[in-house]
Order: structure tokens, then sequence, then C-alpha cells
């Protein structure tokens, strides 16, 4: 598979999937699609450097490029194992290209697994979801969320990243008016936002703030705090005691 980075021309599928040709340009999608997307990334990197303990596992739930991992092996090296997760096998035959070298001798493993069904077993003093969760089928989210408890490592931090409904439907309105201008401001035309809404219909699927933090509660967090919100995205950080 080609693993090069290209500027994203509005490419999508008539059902969305993560497929060569969405990983080829995944990168510039999230940097134009996502709101705020540097200050977010950096937010989760401060937030996992803080958390990560010494000689234990950084875990990253759909980790599609690999782009959230990379920075934290720049900065931690060996002194850390990674462990990247993803679905998509385009994804994953990218980010092990990415990450050969590393693979090589065990610092870095990418494996090719659904959450639904497979949620690995590795403890972990950071966990990182970021705009994963919102496209696996509700009632799968809090039998997954729960697997993030239970693997993460006393102490540890479970980063959690994702778009989100408005608390009605007024403000849902007016925040995705807001988003959508966003993105024609980044070059999208109104014909390539329409046809990428269409195809994640039934395929990607948001709940609101306050639904996100009840499963991240059930699941047996009881310090949560929300890190960033851009209207209709949040990230939230929960920490094991």
């Amino acid at each position: 598979m080609d693993t090069l980075i290209r500027h994203d021309t509005g490419y999508a599928p008539a059902k969305w999937t993560f497929d060569d040709k969405v990983t080829a340009v995944f990168d510039n999608m999230l940097e134009r699609s996502i709101p705020q997307y540097p200050v977010m990334r950096d937010a989760c990197f401060a937030l996992a450097c803080r958390y990560r303990q010494p000689q234990t596992a950084i875990l990253d739930l759909g980790c599609s490029r690999g782009e959230a991992l990379a920075r934290l092996i720049d900065k931690f090296g060996a002194h850390n194992r990674y462990v990247g997760i993803d679905a998509s096998l385009p994804m994953v035959e990218a980010c092990r290209t990415r990450f050969k070298g590393l693979i090589d001798v065990s610092v870095a493993e990418i494996r090719h697994a659904d959450l639904r069904t497979n949620f690995p077993p590795i403890q972990a003093s950071v966990i990182l979801s970021i705009l994963t969760i919102q496209f696996i089928a509700l009632e799968y989210r809090a039998a997954i969320l729960k697997h993030v408890y239970d693997e993460l490592l006393p102490y540890g931090a479970f980063l959690f990243v994702e778009k989100i409904l408005g608390a009605s439907h007024d403000l849902d309105t007016a925040m995705v008016t807001e988003y959508y201008a966003l993105k024609r401001a980044n070059g999208y035309s109104q014909e390539e936002i329409d046809r990428k809404r269409l195809s994640l219909e039934g395929v990607m699927t948001p709940v609101t703030a306050k639904w996100n933090e009840d499963l991240l509660r059930n699941a047996g967090f009881q310090e949560i705090d929300c890190f960033w919100r851009w209207q209709n995205f949040a990230g939230w950080v929960a920490i094991k005691r």
C-alpha cells in the first residue's frame, strides 16, 4: 500500500470505511476537519507525558497512522512499550511501516483487532482513544470502557476524545453549523462536506458530553475532567486511583 501522506481532495466512500484512499490522506483530513487539531494533539501529548509511568505500556486504541504514538516514542524511546490497535488493515499496514524499526526490536507493536471482540489484555499507564469510540456501535461502548478501566494501571490516565452531540437539538444545530463553516474555511466545498456527511451516516454515532461522562463513571472512573472542547468536539482525562 502507498503510505505517502497526500492532500485530501474530499474523497468519501459511499459508506464510510478507513480504506487505502482514506489512509493515504488521513493526516491531512484530520488537520482540516478537526477544530483546533494541533491544540488537541498538544493537550493529549502533555497529559500522556504527565501520567506515563516508566517501563510500562502506552496503548493507543484506534492508532490510525500512529501520530499520537510517534510523539511519545520520540520523547521516551525504549523507556516504554508502545502498542497501537486499529480495525482498519490499511491503517495498520501504514503504521507498521512507520514504526518498522521499533517493531523489529519489540519496542512497538501494532495490532489489527476489533475492540468489540478483541480488547488487548495489556496493562498500561496511559491509554488513548482519539476519535475512535464514536465509530463503534453504542451497545459495545460500555464494555470497551470497562476494559479500559480494568487494563489501566493505578494512577494511570485514559485520554478520550470524541465528536459529540449538543445537549439539545437547537444547540447541536448551532454547533454543527459552525463546524461546517470551519470546514469550508479549510478548503472543503459544500458538496464535499455533504458527501462525507452522507458517507458517515450509520457509521459514526456521536453522543452527548454527558453520555460520554456517564460511560466513564459507569466503567469505574471517579476522577474525570474535560481538558479540551470546541463546540461539538471534546476531550476528557480519566484517572484510575
